[in-house]
């Protein structure tokens, strides 16, 4: 009886969404070791936490809207955005690092809202939308910055992008914080609810009175407030205001998002998949130059990653499908 419940137990254990990315990323940490004496270093594995924890921040971003149907291909141009401007508020303009920062979170917050007021107001497609306010914040990247860097950063506003805590990344302790909030959000808050059911079905979450407008909006401004952070964060951690910053990151979101359990057809959030996910992809990055292997084809990896990730999704709904089916037919039998 025991026996039966523990391989139950184990069995649901192993179903959890997840499961996959944590063994992955136990896995590909084994081959690394033994293949790279410097993988498992004190030293490695700080910096790539500090990476990990802003690609959590930049995946959740993407996750806030992907859950209520949608997606934001502007994310990486909206944190570029924000380096520039807090680097130009804190190097042209003089001001504090906390000013810079709220002026970096401002721009954020209120480019998210752009995006989710053309979306619910003109009735658009996220994707449409997005990719024509990413050509926007280019522009302005491109115009405020004129391509050069804001080199001039306090030492004291990189403290928190370099330094740590119990040998811990500072980042780390930030997004694992960032993760706990969104999940008791979801879990235990009305609002929570109301935003995951609008991702899971959104015309039957408007028939039952939930504002879905409201939450697109929400998302959307969410989606821009984290791309900020991550922006900001990402200067803390360089020391540097470089308006390249973010071209990369359409490719780093979706793939931390959906590899950690954020279903593309929305409605689902998984916190601790997100983690894990984001570790899953510094430790490709990291392994990939400890193997010496052709780091032009980095993209291409990730991609592969993605497409694999993707695969398996829907390879076990699938599977689900057929055994419900089977039972359906077993019982229907009897």
């Amino acid at each position: 009886m025991n026996e039966t419940k523990s391989k139950s137990g184990l069995k649901q254990l192993l179903a959890r969404s997840e499961m996959t990315v944590i063994l992955a990323v136990l896995v590909l940490g084994i081959i690394f070791t033994v293949f790279s004496d410097s993988f498992l270093t004190a030293y490695n594995l700080f910096n790539m936490s500090r990476t990990a924890a802003i690609y959590i921040f930049i995946a959740i971003g993407q996750a806030l809207v992907v859950i209520v149907g949608g997606m934001n291909l502007s994310l990486g141009y909206i944190g570029g955005l924000t380096v520039v401007i807090t680097g130009y508020s804190m190097e042209v303009l003089g001001l504090p690092a906390i000013a810079a920062v709220l002026a970096g979170l401002l721009v954020g917050i209120l480019a998210g809202f752009l995006n989710g007021l053309i979306i619910t107001r003109l009735k658009l497609n996220s994707f449409v939308v997005t990719l024509a306010t990413s050509f926007i914040f280019t522009g302005l990247i491109n115009g405020i910055s004129q391509g050069h860097p804001y080199n001039q950063i306090s030492e004291g506003f990189t403290y928190i992008g370099r330094e740590g805590l119990c040998g811990i990344p500072y980042l780390l302790w930030l997004a694992a914080i960032a993760l706990i909030i969104l999940a008791y959000i979801f879990r235990y808050t009305v609002t929570g609810r109301r935003y995951l059911a609008s991702g899971g079905n959104l015309e039957a979450a408007r028939l039952s009175g939930v504002n879905t407008d409201r939450m697109i909006i929400l998302a959307n401004v969410g989606s821009g407030l984290f791309a900020a952070i991550a922006g900001i964060l990402w200067i803390s951690r360089t020391g540097s205001a470089q308006p390249t910053t973010g071209s990369d990151w359409m490719v780093i979101s979706f793939a931390v998002a959906v590899i950690g359990g954020t279903l593309l057809k929305g409605g689902v959030f998984n916190s601790i998949g997100v983690f894990f996910a984001g570790f899953l992809i510094v430790m490709v990055k990291n392994g990939l130059v400890m193997l010496n292997a052709n780091v032009y084809y980095e993209q291409t990896y990730l991609g592969l990653i993605l497409l694999l990730a993707v695969s398996l999704d829907s390879i076990k709904q699938i599977i689900a499908t057929r055994k419900l089916k089977q039972e359906l037919k077993k019982q229907y039998d009897k």
